[in-house]
This record gives structure tokens, C-alpha cells and sequence, in this order.
């Protein structure tokens, strides 16, 4: 059984994505308006009633946005941990808030959902991969660094959002205050175009059938740059770079031979500071 995926927004200006197969589905973070997520999803032919679950990643703006008019309306149950849920600052409905923990695996009907701590600049932010029959999917965006769990991960996923969020010359020569660009590059930030590149050369499965590169900065990035990377290096993997304005098209995911998910490094990351 396939798993069907779209970014519906993916930037500082709000990080939406969605996976699921015929029956159900989740979305990971809620960056996006509840009406803009209604609409979006209605352009792609998506029933917002087949949402099942929303999974937070961590507790910035432009991941949690839409979350309390969305779960509150359709009654969906939001999965996020304590902490995150704390530094949010949301008024959440208490019936719908489930906790999770890193390495535990979550049921949603056929899919199941691990996460794992990731590196960056938040009070517990998480990766996730989402997986059935099969088939798995990882959502791996606002990551300093590539960790052991990620690139174990990545080599075990048939289709990846993967952050490539800064070039690294228009970054450092930009208009960004010194202490910004710092933060940004500094291991608790966001993953470079070079960073994302050596992870998708280097760690990349032969089953890869999608590359969503994902968060890219509207300020210090251009989709030229990262098309001008990675289609060279594709292969049988399609790149796609997910917009910042709209969604993507959907992405039917096939399965590969079953791989279980592993995690390596188990170390979660120490408190941080709030990144802008």
C-alpha cells in the first residue's frame, strides 16, 4: 500500500506537510492558517475530514499557527510533547492534546509514527518518520545538524522532506545581524544547501523515489541554487522543492522492501534558546 504526500507550505512563513493513504492521514505541524489549510488541501482534492492526528515538532510560530482553530473545529487530536506544549503558549482543548515520547512509535490507524530528538534551537523539538506496509516517509526540517538518527534514518526512507534552508555565501554575506547568522549556522539552527546535499549523496537509499527539499529562506536561498545542486545528483529520485506560497502537487510513495525503523544515537538535546 502506497502513502500519499504533499508539502502545503513549507517556510518561515508557515510549515505544513501531509502524509497518508487512502483511508487516513496525518499532518506534521500547523504552521498554516486553519482557512488556508482548508483551501489548500481542497485545491489538491484532500478531505481535511481524513486527518486523523496532527503531530507538532516544536513550539515555533511558523509550525503551530493554525493549530488551535483547526483542532478545535474538527476535533482532531494534536500529539506533542509537555514541553513543547508548554513554551507554545497555545490554549489547547484538554481531550485532544496527547503527549508523545521520542522512540516510542504512535498507532494512526495503518501508519505508524516514530519520532526522535533532533538539534535545534527549541524547548524539545522531534523529527518523525511515518511508515506503513512497507513504505516510509521522513520529515526531517529545522535540524542544526545531521545526526547519527538522521542520516540512520534518511537511509531507510523512501521519500524525505529535507530541509535545505540557507546557501551558505548568501547567508554570511547577507543583511542578517552577525548573532543571527550565527544561530542560524551554529549546529542548533537550520540545515545548509551543502549540509542537505551531503546527506541525500551520501545516505540516500536506493528505493529514494521523492526528495521534498523543504524550509528553504526566502532571504539567504533561491530555488535556483538548490535545483542547480541536487537534479544533477538525482537519478531515479524526483527533487521537488516545496514553495513557501503554495502547495505541491501529491506524491503517490510506493513500498521497498521492509526496512525497520533504528535509531543509533539516543542522546536528546540540552535546553535552548527561542530562534526567530
Amino acid at each position: 500500500m502506497s502513502l500519499f504526500i504533499t508539502s502545503l507550505n513549507s517556510g518561515s512563513n508557515g510549515n505544513c506537510y501531509y502524509i497518508g493513504n487512502r483511508e487516513e492521514a496525518i499532518i506534521i505541524d500547523a504552521g498554516l492558517s486553519c482557512r488556508e489549510t482548508e483551501k489548500r488541501m481542497n485545491r489538491l482534492g484532500l478531505d481535511i475530514k481524513s486527518v486523523k492526528a496532527i503531530f507538532i515538532s516544536h513550539e515555533h510560530s511558523d509550525h503551530i499557527f493554525g493549530l488551535p482553530v483547526l483542532t478545535k473545529k474538527y476535533q482532531v487530536p494534536v500529539y506533542i510533547t509537555e514541553r513543547t506544549r508548554l513554551n507554545s503558549g497555545m490554549q489547547l482543548q484538554p481531550h485532544l492534546v496527547c503527549a508523545f515520547n521520542a522512540y516510542e512509535p504512535v498507532e494512526i490507524g495503518n501508519m505508524t509514527i516514530h519520532a526522535f530528538p533532533k538539534q535545534h534551537d527549541a524547548a524539545d523539538p522531534h523529527s518523525f518518520i511515518v511508515s506503513a506496509n512497507g513504505v516510509k516517509v521522513g520529515i526531517f526540517t529545522d535540524i542544526g545538524n545531521a545526526c547519527n538518527n538522521v542520516t540512520d534514518s534518511f537511509a531507510q526512507c523512501n521519500a524525505v522532506f529535507l530541509e535545505s534552508n540557507y546557501d551558505e555565501a548568501m547567508l554570511m554575506n547577507g543583511r542578517y545581524p552577525y548573532h543571527l547568522k550565527q544561530r542560524i549556522r551554529g549546529g542548533k539552527g537550520h540545515l545548509s544547501n551543502k549540509q542537505a546535499f551531503e546527506l541525500f549523496t551520501s545516505c540516500r537509499s536506493p528505493f529514494m523515489s521523492h526528495l521534498l527539499l523543504s524550509h528553504l529562506s526566502r532571504e539567504n536561498n533561491t530555488h535556483e541554487i538548490v535545483d542547480g545542486m541536487f537534479q544533477p545528483h538525482a537519478k531515479t529520485t524526483q527533487v521537488v522543492i516545496a514553495s513557501r506560497y503554495k502547495e505541491t502537487a501529491v506524491y503517490e510513495i510506493p513500498a521497498s522492501p521492509a526496512v525497520p525503523v533504528r535509531f543509533t544515537e539516543r542522546r536528546r538535546p540540552v535546553e535552548q534558546l527561542s530562534l526567530f
